[in-house]
């Protein structure tokens, strides 16, 4: 039996048949701080369906698996808690095959209902929830309303710093930022809709990786430099591979030339420059030696990160300013509000 089977690097993008059930592991794929991660996207499907889907592809090997918004459905008789029939088949799968899984339901907790997305580990505990800050309009519709999140959590995994939107979700900036403050490496977006430049717009203004999980039956994977760099879409269930490395870095030509010359020219097996965006000022730097962190280096030899170097712009010229900017109003004319 073979299907067909898209890899991503972030560096690149090839196209692989596979004969299942074994999936080569690459010296590569070895390098810097890899995540595997597989995203079903897919409508109406039965938790039997899907739950056989998930376990075929955890048996192989994955850190990650990814599962549309609300995907066992949003009606009067959807919700369910913690402990319902979804995240316990899930938590199984997650516990028998030391996987990480993400699956959104419509939560009922008390009195409220929430679209929320489940992170659940790789022992099978639940470890994160985040429910949807922006519900979309359809949501209030409902006899029981669903009610809205109020908190946007980053949590820290074996592999790295996750967080999560979900759907509507990506027309507000708020979300996004606060995934940014907290330090997310990796924001996954289970939707009911592809998004598209809309969501590669976080990509870019933030530099973590973005990978979505949809009802429409694609998955879309953006870089840290806000590229695209995987797409996929089937009539079926839709099954993504993918393999991404946290440990790539992104920086400012500001104040960094020289602490990156040195860095390359004391470390040239260990660490090399992969991308050079001269139009942005950026380049990405990424380990070459099994063992390495790239990030970690670049960090000893005093680069900043491209977001955090930003972050620290903005606070700075903002204390010489006198007053926060993101906070305050701005009039039609240009003032702050409040100000003459």
């Amino acid at each position: 039996m073979k299907y067909t089977v898209r890899f991503c690097s972030a560096a690149a993008v090839s196209l692989i048949v596979l004969s299942l059930p074994s999936v080569p592991q690459t010296a590569a794929a070895k390098l810097g701080r890899p995540v595997r991660i597989v995203s079903l996207s897919f409508n109406n499907e039965a938790l039997e369906v899907i739950r056989d889907q998930i376990e075929s592809e955890a048996a192989k090997g994955v850190d990650l698996v990814l599962l549309p918004e609300t995907w066992r459905g949003q009606n009067e008789n959807s919700m369910e808690t913690l402990d319902g029939p979804t995240i316990t088949a899930l938590s199984a799968i997650a516990r028998k095959y030391h996987t990480y899984i993400v699956s959104p339901i419509d939560r009922r907790e008390g009195a409220k209902r929430l679209n929320t997305a489940v992170l659940i580990d790789r022992s099978g505990r639940i470890v994160a929830l985040y429910d949807k800050v922006f519900p979309y309009w359809s949501e209030f519709d409902h006899k029981k309303p669903v009610d809205l999140g109020q908190d946007v959590p980053v949590y820290q995994a074996d592999f790295g710093k996750i967080g999560f939107a979900i759907c509507f979700d990506v027309n507000f900036p708020e979300v996004w930022e606060r995934l940014a403050e907290l330090g997310a490496e990796l924001v996954v977006w289970p939707s009911a809709y592809s998004a598209g430049t809309s969501l590669q717009a976080h990509a870019l203004n933030h530099h973590y990786y973005i990978v979505s999980s949809t009802g429409t039956r694609d998955c879309v994977v953006y870089d840290i430099t806000g590229e695209e760099v995987f797409y996929q879409k089937s009539a079926d269930i839709n099954v993504a591979r993918v393999t991404l490395d946290l440990d790539r870095g992104i920086y400012h030509q500001n104040f960094n030339i020289p602490k990156r010359d040195k860095l390359l020219q004391e470390h040239p097996n260990d660490v090399a420059q992969e991308k050079w965006m001269d139009r942005e000022q950026w380049f990405v730097l990424r380990a070459t030696r099994p063992g390495v962190s790239a990030r970690a280096l670049a960090r000893a030899y005093g680069l900043e990160e491209l977001r955090d170097y930003l972050r620290r712009s903005r606070r700075e010229i903002d204390k010489m300013r006198g007053w926060k900017f993101s906070e305050r109003a701005v009039s039609a004319s240009g003032a702050p509000s409040g100000t003459q």
